[in-house]
């Protein structure tokens, strides 16, 4: 495939994704949670699966894999190549840490690394690492983890590497092959293939199993380092030579740019490049429209017969901006919380720049959810899966999804 992607204005982004293999850039991506979980499987094994039904259904090449074709729950159609071959974007197998100290000398203040704590430890993962590769297998509190990246999505979603506690360890890569301009993944042990945004298996033996999303979030660096100071970074010794740092996907997410090989449903209700917080609870799906913050921004919602906070603040820039990611724009951080604590819904409010007070104890909150000043501090809010993500992405993969306004 050697289509360059353009703009509305006609400016062409600087790297083919053909070019980008050639050269050792990942511009396969998506992203979002694995939040099929709360949807419900929609996992069905089609009838018409003979060999010149895939044949005819399927647009991407079989060859090499070991796939069971015959199983999957979404048309084989909407599957197409994102240009480059399997693990042509190679994932991260062995990853290795740094300090916080040490991550200072190569990270700026407000570049955007993938924040994820699990059973007390917390590693933050840049995204000027994560957008050449997309995928890292890890472990992380003592548990298997799996960080992804969508750049074409703008999706980072961490989930557990198992369908069961106990159970098999999947490892997972890029296959190559986009769905709705979504990262489709596979894993080693049965090459299944999965939706990076909802985490189902939609082609395989294990097609209809979801993997357990966990929260992810996109902070600046300064935020991550305040809120989890005896953290560790992923390192750049990742065994391959990119250009960490630098942004393969200039301008991609100008707002009146259209999204690269995305084939799927439209929903006009946005436009396509906006950016969203993604949330599912139950059965519903929620769409909460992002503008670059001022100042802190703070949501009180219902969804699912949840009481949930979404908190915006300042200090992260774009990924998918300027050509060195940390020169780019300042889009803002968020962080989503079940905000109900000790039985007490709290509603929380924009204090100053970068802070909120909750109304019910005058208790002083960060983005990142903990108190740090008042009656409650030292308490975390519970951390909520979820996903920033572009509008087109989120439109196709919940059609149904309700768009929260402030008079909602």
């Amino acid at each position: 495939m050697n289509r360059v992607p353009h703009n509305t204005t006609g400016h062409p982004y600087r790297l083919t994704r053909r070019r980008v293999l050639a050269g050792g850039v990942a511009l396969a991506g998506v992203g979002a949670v694995g939040l099929a979980a709360n949807r419900g499987s929609t996992s069905a094994v089609l009838a018409d699966a003979t060999p010149e039904a895939l044949d005819r259904d399927l647009n991407v090449s079989t060859t090499g894999w070991k796939t069971d074709f015959s199983k999957h729950s979404v048309n084989l159609s909407e599957i197409r190549s994102g240009g480059v071959p399997r693990d042509g974007i190679p994932p991260i197998d062995a990853p290795a840490y740094v300090s916080i100290a040490e991550a200072n000398a190569w990270i700026a203040a407000e570049e955007p690394v993938v924040a994820v704590a699990r059973n007390g430890q917390a590693r933050a993962y840049p995204i000027q690492i994560l957008i050449w590769h997309e995928i890292v297998n890890d472990v992380l509190g003592g548990e298997p983890t799996l960080v992804t990246f969508c750049p074409l999505c703008n999706t980072a979603i961490a989930f557990d590497r198992r369908l069961t506690p106990g159970g098999t360890v999947y490892d997972f890569g890029t296959t190559g092959n986009l769905r709705f301009s979504d990262l489709v993944m596979w894993d080693r042990q049965t090459e299944s293939w999965w939706q990076q945004l909802t985490g189902e298996a939609i082609v395989g033996e294990l097609t209809g199993s979801v993997l357990t999303a966990y929260p992810a979030q996109i902070l600046g660096w300064s935020a991550f380092t305040e809120a989890y100071p005896t953290g560790d970074v992923l390192s750049r010794e990742t065994g391959h030579s990119r250009s960490y740092g630098q942004n393969p996907y200039v301008g991609y997410d100008d707002i009146n740019s259209t999204p690269f090989l995305f084939d799927g449903p439209n929903d006009g209700r946005l436009r396509p490049m906006e950016r969203v917080v993604g949330l599912t609870v139950g059965t519903e799906a929620v769409a909460y429209p992002l503008v670059a913050p001022d100042g802190a921004l703070a949501i009180n919602d219902g969804i699912g017969g949840m009481e949930i906070a979404i908190l915006h603040v300042p200090g992260a820039r774009s990924a998918l901006d300027q050509s060195v990611i940390a020169e780019s724009r300042d889009i803002g951080q968020v962080g989503v919380f079940d905000r109900v604590l000790d039985g007490q819904v709290l509603t929380l409010t924009a204090e100053g720049a970068d802070r909120f007070v909750d109304q019910e104890t005058g208790s002083i909150w960060t983005v990142t959810g903990q108190a740090i000043d008042g009656t409650l501090a030292g308490r975390q809010l519970p951390p909520l899966a979820h996903v920033v993500v572009f509008w087109f992405a989120w439109g196709a993969a919940y059609p149904q999804t309700r768009i929260w306004t402030p008079s909602s």
